[in-house]
């Protein structure tokens, strides 16, 4: 009984800790994990292969929640390995609980897939789903992207598995949000914005952008955040919330950036050095990674003139894209 699962990182749109509406999307690294299940275990034992010190509660949470909800219970082993880096507001917690999930329902057998998923057919240029397939604001939502009982094809559906996830993270205190728009970014792909508080998925959105990171050396936890302070600036949060269901996401993540930057006491000079050469840039989750993204449609954009600015910061710079399938059992 062994699964593999992958599923991605993922950068801020609108970070959810000041009003519980957050957006994210889903980028082109990856945390995999392998689940082997053995009905005579007792409990769950993981290991992150980057870190043999780093907790390993959310991944074993993950298994235990899947196995009482589609196994017998099973116990077992589950390792994970990431491109993606810890603490860094790039997703790490999100990626690791949904490849850890789809690759327990891979052990038990089980075919996950997307049931009532609006087809490419209905999602049309832009990405955007016809107001016929959806009739919401014309972007996929939890109508067209939900849990489909009556498809014989599926045993559970991303957004099922998704969910219990985010369950995981909040039994872990891996999460003060619950963080549903870096869990659905990660497992769907695409622009994802969503209210947290009720686990529900208001847009999906696919969306073509080159990606860069600055990573600095140190690591921020999300758990560890001010909420207070970032309820400070729930005014322009509500701002950025409208931008996004505008899909405006440029303008809403760079106002984002500005508005968390200050909230949680990070540099905004990346985000002032990035702004004439990128469509968007934003401090990413709680931080304390920035990442600046460019629509090869617009001309005035040059991430290598980011890359340049932001080459003697100390940290790492990564060069990616959005991806807008998500994760998938490998």
């Amino acid at each position: 009984m062994e699964g593999r699962a992958a599923a991605l990182g993922a950068g801020t749109v609108l970070n959810a800790l000041a009003t519980g509406t957050g957006a994210a999307f889903g980028i082109d690294v990856e945390t995999r994990a392998t689940v082997e299940l053995d009905p005579a275990a007792n409990g769950v034992d993981g290991e992150i292969a980057e870190d043999a010190d780093a907790d390993t509660d959310l991944i074993e949470r993950c298994v235990a929640l899947a196995t009482e909800r589609w196994g017998d219970g099973e116990g077992g082993r589950v390792r994970t390995d990431s491109d993606v880096p810890l603490a860094a507001g790039l997703k790490s917690s999100s990626a690791a609980a949904n490849a850890t999930v789809l690759a327990t329902c891979d052990a038990l057998g089980l075919a996950v897939g997307d049931g009532g998923r609006a087809s490419d057919d209905a999602v049309g240029d832009g990405g955007r789903a016809s107001d016929d397939a959806v009739g919401d604001g014309g972007r996929a939502s939890d109508d067209a992207v939900d849990d489909d009982p009556d498809d014989p094809a599926v045993d559970v559906t991303r957004l099922e598995a998704c969910r219990l996830g985010v369950r995981a993270a909040r039994e872990a205190g891996v999460t003060v949000t619950g963080a549903f728009d870096d869990a659905t970014a990660s497992m769907l792909g695409g622009v994802t914005v969503t209210d947290n508080d009720a686990d529900e998925l208001r847009v999906r959105e696919a969306v073509d952008w080159d990606v860069l990171v600055w990573t600095p050396p140190e690591r921020a936890y999300s758990a560890d955040a001010d909420v207070a302070r970032c309820e400070a600036v729930a005014p322009m949060a509500d701002l950025v919330a409208d931008l996004a269901l505008d899909g405006r996401y440029g303008e809403a993540m760079t106002v984002n950036g500005l508005a968390f930057s200050a909230a949680l006491g990070f540099d905004a000079d990346p985000a002032v050095e990035a702004m004439p050469h990128a469509t968007a840039v934003s401090l990413s989750g709680t931080g304390p990674s920035v990442v600046a993204v460019a629509d090869p449609a617009d001309p005035e954009t040059d991430l290598d003139a980011v890359a340049d600015a932001w080459g003697d910061r100390p940290g790492t710079l990564r060069r990616t894209t959005t991806r807008n399938d998500g994760a998938a059992v490998e």
